[in-house]
């Protein structure tokens, strides 16, 4: 009995390029940047010129969908792979503009030499040169004459016989008429086995995923928007990294600018923060999270679709309200006031710079909690502090490490049914208990790799506490750190490497402090014994040999502030590891108090 789930036909190109113009079947790709360079494009037109295989596409049936008046609708045919093909065949053989990767119109114009038989991307020396075709589009389009051509072009090339060149010339035309694969899916699949399939689609080597399906969707339902709407996604994630771009789409997608999405995203234009550039990936997770209170992208690609998960049925209602949602969550997602007031709270939380974000999903969900939050109408001082517990504790617990879909799900479903106060309550209870912050936590300092979250999160509990730099005076932690300060060794490092101990020991989140270069090279390769003892002398001489400090209080505080055991001048390398262990557990108690000041 066979299981197969697709049907495998031949098509010529001419009939797969009717169907694009007459909508038949929808390219979704065709708003986003082309990434093909010109030259792959002229090798695809040399392949089918020579007769070579191209590869397959395939392509999706939308499932019948119920319309309101209860008659059913075939939906278009989605192409889910082959899209960079397709566009490549448009944009050379019926000469469409396409829009590269600095979301500019261009055309890609192929050339072709009839007495050689060659392909080349068209330049200015190919154009003046009479053996070349310029634009292989002009020779494809219903409307050429061949007789006049070949006539003139034998005329421009005297060697050349016209008989050969109107074969040649024959031959090019038919290009439209080689087949190219189609494998088309059965339309009664159900949507999760088409994400399955189209996640395992390996194109050009870059996999796809649940956010590319639902781009794809998106983009592919002209009746609802979803052009717009995806070029909104894109255009907020390229504007966030690069403002200037802001005048780019002003001149050259007038139709858009004319959009509610480009007035709710023209505040970027001045912007020049980078603790958060979202990707589109992440803004589909925030906005359809926040707003539909699931977590799982694959369930967005089945109610864009019109999926009704009780009766299994597609219904145009749910399709339209589906979108509808979506570009109220996009709307919320770009909103000025919204996205800049979230940052300023993980600001609040001591995360200053975007090099101590290392869990962008974490990040993610605290916005997802704040706009959720603001929906709900909650006191503004309550979302600052929930948003910055929820954001800390999923650092420190990796709570979005493994299987984030998951627990988006989850964490959305249970904030909406019991609260976030209760619901944080128990994960705090569950999590974040005596055990974790006096051994788990600990244990995570057990590590060399600065960029550890859980060392991220001690830096920033430095910067909510205004601490100053290592052995500082004025200069504080965050100033540090926003002009890039170095992170150095209490046992300097060259003095651990002398007694022989290897990288992964020297080099020990619990050695680090962040503190000015010109301190650190006073210090050299000194022994703690040594230097701390210094440093008691220069507040007893009131003159100051490593930084400005020189009252014993303020030393002290200093040390606090940097979690420095205590006893340190008498400390040598036979007290490393005990230092190492003496530090962790005291840089847990400080992200265990910074925290329940949150």
């Amino acid at each position: 009995m066979s299981n197969q789930q697709y049907s495998v036909n031949q098509h010529p190109i001419q009939t797969l390029l009717t169907w694009i113009e007459s909508g038949e079947i929808a390219i979704p790709e065709i708003q986003r940047p082309f990434v093909w360079s010109a030259s792959k494009v002229r090798d695809l037109i040399d392949s089918l010129y020579r007769g070579y295989p191209v590869g397959y596409l395939i392509a999706w049936r939308n499932p019948t969908v119920k319309l309101k008046d209860g008659t059913t609708s075939d939906g278009k045919r989605i192409l889910i792979d082959g899209q960079q093909r397709v566009t490549a065949l448009m944009a050379s053989l019926l000469g469409l503009e396409i829009v590269n990767k600095d979301y500019k119109r261009i055309r890609i114009k192929i050339s072709f030499n009839p007495i050689e038989h060659k392909f080349e991307v068209s330049n200015p020396a190919i154009e003046k040169n009479k053996a070349w075709i310029p634009d292989i589009a002009k020779i494809i389009s219903p409307t050429f004459k061949m007789f006049e051509f070949v006539k003139k072009y034998s005329e421009d090339n005297p060697n050349t016989s016209e008989n050969e060149i109107f074969s040649t010339i024959e031959s090019l035309r038919s290009i439209t008429n080689n087949h190219i694969g189609l494998i088309e899916l059965n339309s009664n699949l159900d949507i999760d086995t088409v994400t399955e399939i189209f996640i395992r689609i390996n194109s050009q080597g870059a996999v796809l995923s649940q956010a590319d399906f639902a781009m794809s969707k998106i983009a592919a339902n002209e009746t609802y928007g979803g052009n717009d709407l995806r070029k909104s996604i894109d255009y907020f994630c390229h504007l966030a990294v690069a403002p200037e771009f802001y005048h780019q789409i002003k001149n050259i997608d007038k139709e858009f600018v004319s959009t509610d999405y480009f007035k709710a995203m023209s505040w970027l234009k001045n912007e020049t923060d980078d603790l958060y550039d979202p990707t589109y990936t992440d803004m589909l997770r925030v906005a359809f999270t926040s707003e539909f209170k699931r977590g799982k992208l694959e369930d967005l690609v089945a109610l864009l679709s019109g999926r009704n998960f009780e009766t299994r049925e597609y219904e145009e209602e749910i399709a339209e309200k589906s979108f509808e949602i979506l570009k109220q969550g996009i709307m919320r997602f770009m909103n000025e006031n919204n996205f800049k007031r979230f940052l300023m709270i993980i600001r609040s939380a001591g995360f200053i710079d975007n090099s101590m974000i290392r869990s962008q999903n974490a990040l993610n969900f605290a916005y997802i909690v704040y706009l959720t939050l603001r929906a709900q109408k909650v006191d503004s001082n309550l979302i600052e502090s929930y948003v910055r517990r929820w954001y800390v504790m999923s650092v420190l617990t990796k709570r979005y490490s493994s299987s984030p879909e998951s627990a988006f799900d989850f964490d959305i479903k249970r904030i909406n049914s019991i609260g976030i106060e209760a619901y944080l309550n128990d994960i705090e209870s569950a999590k974040l208990s005596q055990a974790f912050w006096e051994a788990a936590l600990p244990q995570y300092f057990n590590t060399s790799v600065a960029s550890s979250p859980h060392f991220n999160v001690y830096l920033a509990s430095q910067v909510f506490n205004n601490d100053k730099g290592f052995l500082s005076k004025d200069i504080t932690v965050a100033s540090l750190i926003t002009h890039r300060g170095d992170i150095h060794h209490i046992f300097p490092k060259n003095y651990l490497k002398k007694h022989g101990l290897p990288r992964g020991r020297y080099n020990q989140i619990a050695n680090y402090v962040i503190m000015q270069s010109e301190i650190n090279i006073k210090i050299g390769d000194k022994e703690p014994s040594i230097y701390f003892n210094e440093l008691i002398e220069q507040c007893q001489s009131k003159v100051g040999k490593y930084g400005a400090i020189i009252d014993i209080e303020d030393l002290k505080n200093n040390f606090k502030m940097h979690c420095i055991p205590n006893k340190m001048e008498n400390m040598t390398i036979d007290d490393y590891e005990d230092f190492l262990k003496k530090r962790r557990m005291l840089m847990s108690k400080k992200i265990e108090e910074y925290y329940y000041k949150l």
